[in-house]
């Protein structure tokens, strides 16, 4: 069972994929948006020739949990991709991962232009990540 975790902004889409087993999230790549289509059209090819069997988009609500006009972007982009794929679209939390992302490679001394590049899918990796984190929490929970 593999993952494709999705970090949604307005410019660009940080990607990441989970391995088979679902167990370890790995940066993939960050595609610059061309328009919700052809967006959609671009994650469900990748989806497809990854094996994916669900996707997760990561969702940016605000600090005090409300839905804030970006998380609303992004629920809209939700419903598009839910509307052509044929796995579930699910949603999760992503509150401060792109911070979160950014911190992480600055203590790895990753340089400002090569942070510009990776950050999208270092935090889609990070969402991915948490969510699986969860659900082998879960599986193992009485």
């Amino acid at each position: 069972m593999r993952f494709l975790g999705l970090d949604v902004g307005d410019k660009r889409i940080g990607i990441a994929l989970s391995d088979e087993g679902a167990v370890i999230a790995s940066p993939r790549e960050t595609l610059e948006r061309k328009g919700t289509k052809k967006d959609v059209a671009y994650l469900l090819d990748l989806a497809r020739r990854e094996g994916v069997s669900e996707i997760l988009v990561g969702m940016p609500f605000s600090l005090d949990g409300s839905a804030g006009p970006q998380a609303e972007k992004v629920a809209r982009f939700v419903e598009a991709l839910r509307a052509s794929a044929p796995v579930p679209v699910t949603t999760w939390d992503e509150r401060l991962s792109t911070v979160v992302a950014e911190r992480a490679m600055i203590e790895a001394d990753v340089s400002r232009a090569k942070r510009r590049g990776a950050l999208d899918r270092v935090a889609a990796a990070l969402i991915l990540q948490s969510y699986l984190d969860s659900r082998r929490a879960n599986a193992f929970d009485p």
